[in-house]
């Protein structure tokens, strides 16, 4: 008489479980665009708070990847005449397909953004050099967040997103701001044609 071994499989333990749906449930709130629309919307209440912003948010995104050109690259595709890939490239990479995991459609629109955005600040910083491109940049910033601190604090008169989400409020925000500027007339032409 032979005798059978029994595989027995174990069970996954609550713990498990429980890292495995909050980690779900983390991935759709990361991605549930009308939840963060609603939170931005309700930051950005006031017309001249908005304007500001749509004027502002996307130079300082071209701006830090103008800093981010003088980071070391950290490999090169030759079949690309040599493009060094470094932490700006990885940095566009990740928020257009951030932005299209959002919305597909309204996000390639933003990847494209984000890529002409990504080969302007790296010709503009080629061009200007360290020594000259981080005090453009810095000038820029300064005048790109005191605009956004005084929409705040002048016209909204209340404290931005950025002091209660930090990360959300980086990776949100040029998003909207494309979706405030386009909705009226790109998004629903879009969104028609379905």
């Amino acid at each position: 008489m032979t005798l059978k071994t029994l595989t027995i499989k174990p069970c996954p333990s609550i713990s498990e479980k429980l890292t495995y749906q909050f980690e779900t449930k983390m991935m759709k709130d990361i991605l549930d665009l009308e939840n963060h629309f609603s939170i931005y919307r309700a930051y950005h209440r006031n017309p001249m708070n908005i304007i500001i912003h749509n004027i502002f948010v996307w130079p300082i995104f071209f701006n830090s990847l103008i800093l981010f050109y003088f980071t070391p690259p950290l490999f090169q595709l030759p079949f690309f005449g040599g493009l060094h890939i470094n932490f700006a490239f990885l940095a566009v990479l990740f928020y257009s397909l951030f932005c299209i995991a959002l919305d597909s459609k309204a996000g390639s629109l933003a990847a494209l953004l984000c890529l002409l955005c990504w080969f302007g600040s790296q010709l503009l910083a080629a061009s200007l050099g360290f020594s000259l491109a981080w005090k453009v940049v810095l000038a820029s910033l300064l005048l790109s967040w005191m605009g956004q601190s005084i929409g705040h604090g002048v016209f909204e008169k209340q404290a931005p997103a950025l002091l209660d989400n930090i990360s959300l409020a980086f990776l949100m925000a040029p998003f909207f701001v494309l979706l405030e500027v386009f909705f009226p007339y790109i998004y629903i032409f879009i969104y028609s044609t379905n």
